[in-house]
């Protein structure tokens, strides 16, 4: 087992890591729209997409994974009404690759985010 921590997504702000490598596959943990320096994106559901999707991005990445190889995806929102919104941006981040995905809607996130987005993939 291998713990991934990088610099190119927010720090863990609990007990848990940013993602764990088991037998070349690694499950991160939720990213929201925090930057690399634990600030709030600001702006609405799009801004606050893409900036998950970088996080996404930079765990995978040090992992030794990337969005083509995500087999498995879980979306939580806020507000099922920004569903369209968010699998808009989704679909700019797997043009051509489709993992799995459930989406749910939630009650509430961290830090009140309008998103969360947590993915499994095979590592390289």
């Amino acid at each position: 087992m291998r713990t991934i921590s990088t610099n190119q997504a927010p720090a863990a702000i609990g007990p848990y890591s940013q993602g764990i490598v088991v037998n070349n596959m690694f499950y991160s943990s939720g990213q929201i729209a925090l930057t690399p320096q634990g600030e709030l994106v600001e702006g609405g559901v799009v801004e606050q997409t893409h900036q998950v999707f970088r996080n996404l991005q930079g765990v995978l990445e040090a992992a030794g994974a990337s969005f083509d190889t995500v087999v498995k995806t879980t979306v939580f929102i806020k507000n099922m009404d920004d569903f369209a919104t968010i699998n808009d941006i989704y679909a700019q981040y797997f043009s051509n690759h489709k993992p799995a995905r459930s989406c749910v809607e939630v009650a509430r996130l961290p830090k009140d985010v309008l998103l969360e987005i947590e993915v499994i993939a095979l590592v390289k």
